[in-house]
């Protein structure tokens, strides 16, 4: 160790490296040494101390490590500067606690302003890996100054320390879109950088901060033109980093497809690509897919659906589909080129392009149902789930025009047992579409479907759908025609998308692998390290164009409607989706009928599929199921399960309705020429209102009344014209309740709960906007089953929980759970901790979205605490705004 000679030194130090952990009271042996080595007057030997020291992983080594790093950290090179950097990282991870009290993290914090910018990009990644570790301490704290010297080591960084420095980039939030610009313009120049690394890091600070700039500002325009080359450049690359680009450039073109419209032919599939670049390249391509372009993504389409690989070709064949889906101008080609490639008769071919001309069908009805009797000519060739499901719907979606329909169908139920779940239910399904419409010919055929459905099945999806499909057959074929065959909402384009939020925190992590799993680190990375949840920053004012309400027509569909809050198709709304209310698509129903559906429901119940039925479509010779057949435990779910979903006494038809906030002024009669609009929200039994008061406080007549709201985040709307039934005449006051329903377009907004509304009458418009209280939006049937809670409590993550104080409310546990039920806040479950009632809550939202809560009572203190946790955390401050002012008031 005494030598001079710098290679055995190395290979000395190496050796010590290994054998400390075994061997870690000779290693201390040692320590003089390294000691000395750090005051060697050769810089390559002082760093070559400080970092075998700081590998060498002995608790007894660390406390000697102190002093020379110290030195080291402050050396007059730069070289052993930067060492020292990385070598703080390292002794954090062996012992925090000595770290922050020698006051090294303050050291690391003076090396970001260092004149060298190796030690920058150094001292940079080790407080990045320091604060990945300790997400709380706010280590790198950004600010303009910091930001400006890491701008300019950037320059002269090797390529490590550069992604180092992106890295800590994408992290800051600029306060305005002057600073996002001016950032954007000097990261610019590392887009054309050789190492793809640095590109894909580059791409993520500019993504994030286009985030913050106007669209229409000309920088906006060229920033987007200047994104495209380097990522085409990318493909250039050999396959493995050709995936990876691939899989940004996917998450890139569904934030942002302008960046890479005019580049569909760097995505066309060469011969020689592998198979997962080949399905890669496919999937963009039909992102990117426009009636620009159409013709010639087509064409390529048709030549890979003659490929040898069949995963490709199936891939192929559904990529043609998608794009009639999405590009309505090219449906008719799309259908011809399908219809070309079914005649071919290659098996899997012929299948998948059944299961996209179903597609087609739902998005098109009516229009492409000629080539029907061309796919019944290749049933028989049907082997695979997908396949035959497809076509049994589409027999029985349109037997009325398919003469031997029901011939079609029995030739499916003789092996109904032999075939998968998927094609039993849609079997069962289009036989009974098929009753409703031949309902002479096919009696003898849905009777057997339904007993093989429930009597012999053991699947209880299939059980329970045959004996629903038997129950309204057998009670009320009108009403089994509106269920079954109802009219199909259309499907839109883009199934596959990435949610929202989802595809935003993706952005941040372009260039990670998290960017090429398109899933989250807290997915797949395990450990205590916490991983820390990123987001795009907000837009700024400047940037976001102002919309008159004007713009928007209330209730109006838009073309596109971003649902930032998710809606009940999202992974929440499947989970959970069992409540029997309204639909949230359709107007609010009338109270006499929700009240009716409920009871009806109740008081028939499972029981009427057994007893006495009246004579059903099928007359005398419709038989209901034998009462053997309906499982036993199915008894005790009526009396606890049904009436546990129904809950009459907390769900649908309660009147005593929420809290209602006393009237305030919304529109002073100064702002709008004479007239004062005062107004509260109100929920009563299901229905949401809007009450209105308008005072004409002007020396002219009033008349011709109207509003309009602009697009607003859960979708809210007027669903009826604003009446004023007589002319509003000088001094009068008239009060009027304006019904709402959800069925709006939705754009979210800031405040959560901001509303913005016009009115107009014959003097002029006015707009105001006011913030209404979330509970109005609290759905009747949003009590949670118990075990559906804990599972749900479970699911969602921590990160997603937050809490609350709620103070002065003398309220006892009984109160406030009767109290927050008048509410639609529900109480699933009560328990008594160590003197403390705690109260466990569900509600559920009209778009779908469950919030759960936590509401933790100490009897004798007015303070309660409350837990929020719900998959879109931004309503969680909302909520706790509904629950003070419910328990308040």
């Amino acid at each position: 160790m005494q030598t001079d000679n710098l290679e055995l030194k190395k290979l000395v130090y190496l050796y010590l490296m290994n054998y400390a952990k075994s061997q870690p009271d000779m290693a201390i042996m040692a320590v003089n040494t390294f000691v000395k080595d750090c005051e060697d007057p050769n810089p390559l030997i002082r760093a070559l101390a400080v970092r075998t020291m700081g590998c060498i992983r002995v608790d007894k080594i660390t406390e000697y490590l102190c002093e020379p790093l110290r030195k080291c950290l402050k050396d007059e090179d730069p070289y052993v500067r930067k060492t020292a950097a990385v070598c703080v990282a390292k002794l954090h991870d062996i012992n925090a606690q000595l770290v922050e009290d020698q006051g090294f993290l303050d050291t690391l914090k003076d090396l970001i302003s260092d004149s060298n910018p190796m030690v920058v990009a150094n001292a940079v990644a080790a407080l990045s890996e320091i604060a990945e570790s300790h997400p709380s301490s706010n280590l790198l704290d950004l600010n303009p100054q910091s930001i400006n010297k890491l701008l300019t080591a950037l320059n002269e960084c090797t390529e490590w320390g550069q992604i180092f420095i992106l890295d800590c980039l994408a992290n800051y939030t600029p306060k305005d879109d002057r600073e996002a610009q001016s950032i954007c313009e000097r990261v610019t120049p590392r887009l054309s950088h050789a190492n793809s690394a640095v590109v894909l890091s580059a791409v993520k600070v500019l993504m994030k901060f286009m985030e913050m700039l106007s669209k229409d500002l000309d920088y906006y325009g060229t920033l987007l033109k200047k994104l495209a080359p380097p990522l085409v450049t990318l493909l250039s690359a050999e396959p493995e980093l050709q995936y990876v680009a691939l899989r940004n450039i996917n998450l890139i073109v569904q934030k942002r497809p302008e960046i890479l419209k005019h580049e569909m032919k760097v995505f066309f599939v060469k011969y020689n690509d592998p198979i997962y670049v080949k399905l890669e390249k496919l999937d963009i391509m039909i992102r990117l897919a426009s009636q620009a372009n159409i013709a010639q993504v087509l064409a390529e389409l048709k030549e890979y659906a003659t490929e040898v690989d069949v995963d490709f070709v199936r891939k192929a064949v559904r990529a043609i589909g998608r794009c009639a889906i999405k590009v309505e101008q090219s449906a008719e080609r799309c259908v011809s080129t399908l219809l070309d490639l079914i005649q071919t008769k290659v098996n899997y071919v012929v299948q998948e392009a059944i299961v996209v001309i179903k597609d087609i069908f739902r998005k098109y009805p009516n229009k492409y149902e000629s080539v029907i009797a061309t796919l019944c000519e290749n049933l028989d060739s049907l082997d695979e789930p997908e396949a035959r499901a497809a076509m049994i719907w589409i027999v029985g979606e349109y037997a009325e025009r398919i003469d031997n329909a029901d011939e079609l169908l029995e030739s499916f139920l003789e092996g109904f047992h032999d075939e998968s779940t998927q094609v039993q239910l849609q079997l069962l399904t289009a036989i009974v579409k098929l009753f409703l419409k031949k309902p002479t010919e096919t009696q003898e055929l849905v009777q057997q479907v339904l007993s093989l459905a429930t009597q012999d099945s053991d699947n209880p999806d299939l059980r329970d759908r045959g004996y629903i499909y038997w129950r309204l057959l057998s009670t009320d074929p009108v009403a089994a025609k509106e269920v079954v065959l109802a009219e199909k909402p259309l499907i839109s384009e883009e199934t596959d998308l990435i949610e929202p939020t989802l595809l935003d925190e993706l952005i941040c992590y372009i260039g990670t692998l998290a960017s090429v799993y398109h899933k989250p680190p807290s997915a797949f990375v395990e450990g205590g390290r916490g991983v820390v949840h990123k987001s795009l920053p907000p837009r700024t004012a400047s940037s976001e164009s102002t919309e008159s309400p004007e713009t928007a027509p209330a209730g109006a569909p838009s073309g596109e409607q971003p649902d930032v809050i998710p809606t009940q198709g999202d992974l929440l709304g499947d989970l959970l989706n069992l409540d029997l209310g309204p639909p949230v698509s359709g107007p609010p129903l009338a109270t006499s009928s929700v009240q009716m559906g409920a009871v009806d429901l109740l008081g028939g119940g499972l029981d009427s599929l057994m007893g006495d039925e009246p004579e059903g479509i099928g007359g005398p010779n419709f038989v209901a199921p034998p009462a053997a057949t309906v499982p036993a435990n199915l008894g005790a779910s009526m009396g606890s399960g049904l009436s546990d979903l129904f809950d009459l006494t907390s769900g649908v038809g309660t009147l005593s309705g929420s809290y209602v906030a006393p009237k305030a002024v919304w529109l002073p009669a100064m702002k709008a020429k004479g007239l004062e609009i005062s107004g509260t929200f109100t929920r009563q039994v299901g229905s949401i209102s809007m009450d209105l008061q308008l005072t004409n406080k002007a020396l002219q007549v009033m008349t011709d009344f109207a509003i309009q709201f602009n697009r607003n985040s859960f979708g809210l709307a007027p669903a009826a014209p604003l009446q004023v039934h007589a002319p509003l005449s000088p001094n009068q006051t008239v009060e009027i309740s304006l019904p709402l329903n959800t069925v709006g377009s939705v754009m979210k907004m800031e405040p959560l709960n901001n509303l913005q509304v016009a009115v107009k009458n014959n003097i002029d418009v006015f707009y105001f906007s006011t913030l209404y209280p979330l509970h109005i939006l609290f759905v009747e049937d949003g009590k949670m089953d118990r075990q559906m809670f804990l599972a749900t409590w479970k699911d969602i993550p921590n990160e997603n929980e937050a809490q609350f104080q709620i103070r002065d409310c003398p309220l006892n546990a009984e109160a406030v759970s009767s109290r927050l039920q008048s509410s639609n806040i529900f109480t699933v479950a009560k328990r008594n901790v160590e003197g403390q009632d705690m109260l466990y809550q569900s509600l559920k939202l009209t778009n779908g979205i469950w919030v759960l809560a936590e509401l933790r009572i100490q009897p004798g203190n007015p303070s309660f605490t409350l837990s929020l946790k719900c998959r879109a955390p931004e309503v969680s401050q909302h909520v706790y705004q509904a629950y003070e002012t419910i328990l308040k008031n």
